[in-house]
């Protein structure tokens, strides 16, 4: 299903589709790639670049903005909006191509989120970038999240010997066998979370055919035979750069230290592969965390914020 509009100005157009094509595909990742570059940031988040290819995804739009001759448009800008979260309003992200800037097509992108959302929407703005901000302002958005990248080097991190609760063992992902519990757990542990909480198995598929993945970097946390608890890391080759990718602890069994010894299991890890430094994201409002993290050396590195449109 494909809907097109003309825009204000020229020849803009924007097109909303469900599914990009090959083509369509090579070309949004060829965009994202020189705002990349410019930007020292990638501008669409890693679900959102997984979500480029394999199909449509229920609740997932893909907005296409082009200027030019319709028999050979040049792709300009691009949104993608999520309306998979049952709460809240749809999220979306949105980047223009580096030379094609301050020509107003960020702002007819905003303004086409807007109305296929009935301005019910949220908006990151990775990096936080004054023109973002500016952005944000121009369509009438308010800040509403802040999402914090810390980073610390490893060389020389003190981490201490981790203490697993009684009765808990720890052994790595194996990929098919574990999936189901883990999705499960996964579910509970950020079930207030819901671009975490809500991954399906086409999301773990998708993540475990990326070059990056290794079971042995996946280490899941058993009381007796049932799962309880995971700390995924991300090791980004050829960047040094490893990642506290996702911990999480099953609701019933937080608060026991779990959590502090999984990441120290995965730290030890990342340590051992001779990985230069670690990294994580992190809610600035999730002071608990924030505190830990610095606790270990974690400084805040950059920061992507979140706009809303106020009902």
């Amino acid at each position: 299903m494909t809907s097109a509009s003309a825009s204000e100005a020229g020849q803009r157009r924007i097109e909303t589709t469900e599914e990009l094509t090959a083509a369509q595909a090579e070309e949004v990742s060829s965009l994202l790639a020189a705002a990349a570059a410019a930007d020292g940031q990638q501008p669409v988040s890693e679900q959102g670049r997984l979500r480029l290819r394999g199909g449509p995804r229920a609740g997932v739009r893909h907005l296409l903005l082009t200027v030019g001759d319709a028999a050979a448009p040049a792709l300009l800008g691009y949104a993608q909006l999520d309306a998979t979260d049952p709460v809240e309003a749809p999220a979306a992200e949105l980047v223009v191509h580096p030379d094609a800037r301050g020509r107003g097509h960020g702002r007819a992108l905003g303004n086409a989120l807007l109305a296929e959302t009935g301005k019910r929407l949220r908006v990151w703005a990775h990096g936080g970038h004054p023109a973002a901000r500016h952005l944000a302002r121009v369509l009438g958005l308010s800040l509403f999240r802040e999402l914090r990248q810390m980073r610390r080097p490893l060389g020389g991190l003190d981490i201490p010997e981790p203490v697993l609760p009684e009765g808990v063992t720890v052994r790595p992902f194996v990929p098919g066998q574990d999936d189901a519990a883990w999705l499960a757990v996964n579910a509970e542990a950020f079930a207030h979370h819901p671009e975490q909480g809500s991954l399906t198995q086409r999301d773990l598929d998708d993540r475990m055919a990326e070059d990056w993945f290794d079971p042995e970097g996946f280490f899941l946390a058993f009381r007796g035979g049932e799962l309880i608890g995971f700390h995924w890391t991300k090791v980004h080759g050829g960047e040094g750069v490893g990642e506290v990718y996702v911990v999480g602890v099953r609701p019933g069994e937080q608060g026991g230290g779990l959590g502090k010894a999984l990441t120290a299991v995965g730290l030890l890890y990342l340590v051992g592969r001779g990985v230069e430094t670690g990294m994580l994201y992190v809610d600035a409002d999730n002071l608990a965390a924030v505190r830990v993290y610095e606790g270990l050396g974690f400084a805040t590195y950059e920061t992507d914020l979140m706009y809303r449109a106020e009902s």
